[in-house]
């Protein structure tokens, strides 16, 4: 998979040496010349002294290649400019973006080319409600361009889907249960795996199919 990345700060860094170490083909894009001096001898992967919201700095990255484009600068404006260029000018597939500030989460949606937008604070208060919520439906990530969302519930006594197999339960078609959680052993769920009192059960869904697998993990009306 060939990655490239907009921002050599410590997060496009970061996220360089942990894809390359993974096997993946990664190219940087950063202005800093000197930075890129510095990271090249430490990251082997490819690095170019480009402004990432020049179209042609880009096209000569051969950006038009890329599966993905993460735009992980610590602009907010500069990442929704690669995000708009990654997806309208070279049709890049997946483009995850950095959000900086959290109030300014509302604009990395697919009209700006984002499929998935990263914003730390966000996330970190969905792992924290996550951690102590039970018989909650805890919304973990939303993937803008197709408007799936990445649920989690961790299953009460009275929910209405203790002790019952996956495929009784009744998922609405749009959503489909991708993961349970057990004493910390990871379940990889068929239709007659039973889920128990405990289980953390993660769910991809839609914005129609949300309240309808909440009614079915939770319970309520």
């Amino acid at each position: 998979m060939k990655v490239v990345i907009a921002g050599a700060g410590n997060v496009g860094s970061f996220i360089a040496e942990d894809l390359h170490n993974a096997g993946h083909e990664v190219l940087v894009l950063e202005q800093d010349d000197q930075l890129v001096a510095k990271l090249s001898k430490q990251i082997n992967c490819t690095w170019v002294v480009a402004d990432a919201c020049e179209v042609s700095s880009l096209h000569k990255a051969g950006v038009a290649d890329a599966d993905v484009m993460v735009a992980a600068t610590g602009d907010d404006e500069d990442n929704l400019v690669v995000s708009l260029l990654a997806k309208q000018e070279f049709m890049v597939p997946r483009v995850v973006a950095r959000v900086n500030h959290p109030k300014n989460h509302w604009l990395f949606n697919k009209s700006w080319g984002v499929d998935v937008a990263v914003s730390t604070p966000h996330l970190l208060s969905s792992l924290v409600e996550e951690a102590v919520s039970v018989g909650t439906l805890v919304r973990l990530l939303s993937f803008e361009q197709s408007g799936a969302r990445l649920v989690e519930v961790t299953l009460a006594e009275d929910s209405p889907a203790v002790d019952r197999e996956i495929a009784h339960i009744g998922i609405p078609k749009g959503a489909t249960i991708v993961a349970v959680v057990r004493s910390d052993n990871l379940v990889v769920p068929r239709g007659d795996t039973i889920l128990r009192i405990g289980d953390e059960v993660l769910a991809l869904v839609t914005a129609d199919t949300e309240e309808q697998v909440k009614h079915l993990l939770v319970g309520g009306s």
